[in-house]
């Protein structure tokens, strides 16, 4: 019945918004970051936000009170999402769902004729990227995911200044996701509370009994619906690691080791995780850890934890971080260059949606500063990481196929078991 929505809506004529319109939007997902697209996409000119859809009531209510305070005026309010994609009005949707969910809408919102922002990661495995850049391309729509590192100032003057050759020839990424968190604990087995429609949070993936722990935030740490820390917050750092490097083939090689330490709890994802991606000429070399880490490259701590990446070359190294970027050469480590954001800057996302706004006008997804395949190919990289973590070897792909060379298990990873209706389809 979903799937035949989908195509019904499909039909109909794709509205296209004037260089000059304000955009109606749409907001799908109103946990925590779904209130931070309320906020920030209210601070974009030329936006109005006209609707919020949660499978939550209570989130939804909060939601829609946020907007009218934000706005003076009051939203449409959706349970399901595809009451929105058949709003006429609705110009295009930001998708701040938890990450089982994010293909999916990205799919339907397409088909349906709407552009769509979507929250990191893009996809919560690899075919679902896949099909997302598929449904964007064949629909014409404007698909930003919400990597706002490629609209930071400082980050893009770094990245480019590697390109140029600011420390040489690079052979090695790493990137760094020390993200101080803490165990969740055990929750039971509980009635659905009333006012959440449990069905449909769960939606392609399998249905388990409610408890805390896989609802709110904490469904981060369940394969069937979140993608651990290298999914999480790793991703930025990942498409960093993807976007200095300049390597948009597929790697040669992934490993991944680590595991879930000191913690007894109902987390399924590992607290610490070490992952290596060989290229042809070239490595990334990725660390994830939840427990107590020092910096690395001289940067200071962001509170008690770490993100950012490092940058060796035959000539010297860089560190990016969010609060600026540093070079270093010759084996001295000569600091010649420092360069320091506005600080109001350094998390701010506002620049990336209004990107993302302006291409919904202009029609030019090259304007794009995270395009659906950016997202999706810095996603697969936290995928890959995930299948060799949890198949506990080494794999090997076979470019022309993307599939692992002999290791089914691994590749039946690559996808999963979608629960109807809620089916990602071979064809979008």
């Amino acid at each position: 019945m979903l799937r035949g929505s989908a195509a019904l809506v499909a039909t109909r004529a794709m509205p296209v918004v004037g260089a000059n319109e304000t955009v109606n939007l749409a907001v799908i997902g109103t946990g925590g970051r779904g209130r931070g697209h309320i906020q920030y996409f209210s601070d974009v000119p030329d936006s109005r936000i006209v609707a919020v859809c949660d499978v939550n009531q209570e989130a939804r209510e909060r939601a829609a009170a946020m907007v009218r305070n934000l706005q003076e005026s009051a939203p449409k309010e959706y349970g399901n999402m595809r009451q929105v994609f058949d709003d006429p009005d609705i110009d295009a949707v930001s998708v701040a769902t938890p990450n089982h969910w994010h293909a999916l809408t990205t799919i339907w919102a397409c088909q349906a004729g709407k552009d769509v922002y979507v929250e990191k990661p893009a996809s919560h495995n690899p075919f679902e990227g896949e099909q997302m850049v598929a449904a964007a391309r064949k629909y014409g729509r404007m698909v930003q995911v919400g990597s706002q590192s490629r609209s930071i100032g400082h980050k893009r003057e770094a990245m480019a200044m590697l390109r140029e050759g600011a420390i040489g020839r690079i052979y090695m990424a790493r990137g760094l996701c020390f993200r101080r968190r803490k165990s969740i604990g055990h929750t039971p087995e509980e009635p659905v509370p009333p006012g959440l429609d449990w069905d449909q949070f769960l939606g392609p993936a399998p249905l388990r009994p409610y408890t805390k722990n896989r609802f709110a935030y904490n469904w981060h740490w369940f394969w069937d619906t979140g993608n651990g820390d290298i999914g999480n917050q790793g991703v930025h750092e990942m498409d960093i690691c993807r976007w200095g490097l300049g390597e948009y083939s597929k790697p040669r090689s992934i490993s991944s080791t680590g595991g879930k330490f000191l913690w007894e709890d109902d987390q399924e994802t590992p607290n610490t995780q070490q992952a290596h991606f060989r290229f042809d000429d070239s490595e990334i070399v990725f660390d994830v850890r939840n427990l107590s880490s020092p910096s690395e490259g001289g940067s200071p701590l962001q509170g008690s934890s770490y993100v950012g990446n490092i940058f060796f070359g035959d000539a010297g190294y860089m560190v990016v971080d969010p609060y600026g970027f540093r070079i270093h050469l010759g084996d001295e480590r000569h600091k010649t260059h420092e360069e320091k954001p506005h600080e109001e800057r350094i998390w701010d996302p506002r620049p990336h949606m209004a990107n993302f706004l302006d291409a919904v006008r202009s029609r030019n997804r090259y304007s794009l500063n995270a395009d659906i395949q950016i997202g999706a190919a810095a996603a697969e990289l936290c995928h890959l990481a995930n299948i060799s973590y949890r198949c506990g070897q080494q794999l090997h792909t076979d470019r022309d196929t993307g599939m692992f060379v002999g290791n089914g298990i691994a590749n039946e990873l690559l996808s999963r078991r979608y629960r109807p209706p809620f089916v990602i389809p071979q064809r979008v």
